[in-house]
């Protein structure tokens, strides 16, 4: 991730994930927080199905 709206459109994915009340990324450390009940695999695949990588 290089920039804000970049930062913007992860949380955005992983917002939209069923089961989850809020998500906060740091572009910096290429890191992202989750709170809720997600499923991991569903979250890595919100944030690869936005253009960006992801572990789960």
């Amino acid at each position: 991730m290089m920039c804000k709206y970049c930062e913007q459109t992860v949380e955005d994915a992983l917002r939209g994930v069923d089961g989850v009340t809020d998500a906060t990324v740091d572009r910096e450390r290429e890191t992202a927080s989750v709170a809720g009940d997600a499923d991991v695999d569903a979250l890595a695949a919100a944030v690869r199905d936005a253009g960006y990588s992801a572990t789960a």
